[in-house]
């Protein structure tokens, strides 16, 4: 089978992933093979192929926004039958017996494993999981419409939950790049006033389209304070404009897998009890409250299509911040 394969981490711009023929994976008890139809690309696959995070294993398949259709059950398998589409999203496997996996909070697992780090991912025309990690995909999407949601979309409402914003309440968001582009959708629907501050012209028009109530560069001050706000980008510094633009009690929740280092602060920029949480990976049970959501607003995902072997060029379009909405790979 065709897959795109890092054998060693370094810059986007050298074009690290190549193309490989590899043997097709072997379904073990529990798992399923998946034919994989469209695989969204993230910025966490980014980090992985320029070395940013410490790779459990080399070579591997980078990819974990994973649609497609079951082609095999190993066995013991029945939440699922040959031909059934299913989702993968960043999470693969948890321990289930740790105190974090016993009170639902299986995302902090420390023996968790992760499609695309820990086992091959969805660049390729397939690929293996664990049947308790996958997910039945709703009808009303297209493959390429579905994938965004299961890492980007997944994780944006996450950090939407953990920014404890109300509705009504006026939600920041540093970033719009594919995590963002579904949330505010999320939080449009939800009431919420959302201000969106990037330092692409290209994606504060994008957030004004989605509706967004005002859009700025990254250190503008919103026109009013924040009562909650979310950093997607991987900015360290951006946590220092955030804090200025958040009211005394408000929660600023930073979304990414890894961030530049954040300045020394200011005790006055948190004082108020303000609060500043990072958002670590997602649960099973955020997958499905979203993947439950999504039709009933609906969420829309806008998709950049690329073929399989454009995935070197297609993260460093995402690195230079040239994507509109989120790109997927289609094998």
């Amino acid at each position: 089978m065709r897959a795109m394969v890092l054998e060693k981490p370094a810059p986007i711009e050298s074009a690290p992933l190549a193309a490989r023929d590899l043997p097709e994976p072997q379904p073990g008890p529990g798992d399923v093979l998946v034919a994989v139809r469209a695989c969204g690309v993230c910025h966490t696959d980014l980090h992985v192929v320029e070395g940013d995070l410490r790779l459990p294993r080399l070579p591997v398949v980078p990819g974990h926004q994973i649609v497609g259709v079951v082609e095999r059950l190993g066995a013991g398998v029945e939440r699922f039958r040959v031909g059934d589409r299913v989702g993968l999203p960043w999470l693969r496997r948890t321990c289930g017996s740790c105190e974090h996996c016993r009170n639902g909070r299986e995302n902090l697992c420390e023996h968790a494993e992760f499609n695309g780090f820990h086992a091959d991912g969805g660049f390729a025309a397939k690929t293996l999981a664990p049947a308790e990690f996958a997910f039945r995909v709703p009808d009303a999407y297209p493959d390429v419409q579905a994938a965004p949601l299961l890492c980007a979309g997944v994780i944006g409402y996450r950090a939407l939950r953990l920014s404890e914003v109300r509705p009504g309440w006026r939600l920041g968001m540093w970033g719009f790049g594919a995590s963002a582009h579904v949330t505010i959708q999320v939080a449009v629907h939800r009431g919420c006033e959302v201000h969106v501050l990037t330092r692409s012209e290209a994606h504060r028009r994008h957030a004004l389209e989605l509706g967004a109530a005002w859009a700025g560069g990254p250190s503008d001050p919103p026109p009013r304070p924040l009562d909650a706000a979310v950093i997607f980008s991987p900015a360290g510094g951006q946590v220092h404009d955030a804090l200025r633009a958040l009211r005394p009690g408000g929660t600023l929740a930073l979304a990414g897998i890894t961030m530049s280092p954040i300045p020394e602060l200011e005790y006055p920029l948190l004082y108020g009890e303000r609060t500043v949480r990072s958002v670590a990976n997602s649960t099973r049970r955020d997958v499905e409250e979203l993947l439950d959501l999504a039709p009933r607003i609906p969420i829309r995902a806008e998709v950049e299509e690329y073929r399989l072997e454009e995935a070197n060029e297609v993260l460093r379009r995402l690195k230079e911040s040239r994507i509109r909405g989120a790109a997927v790979l289609v094998p």
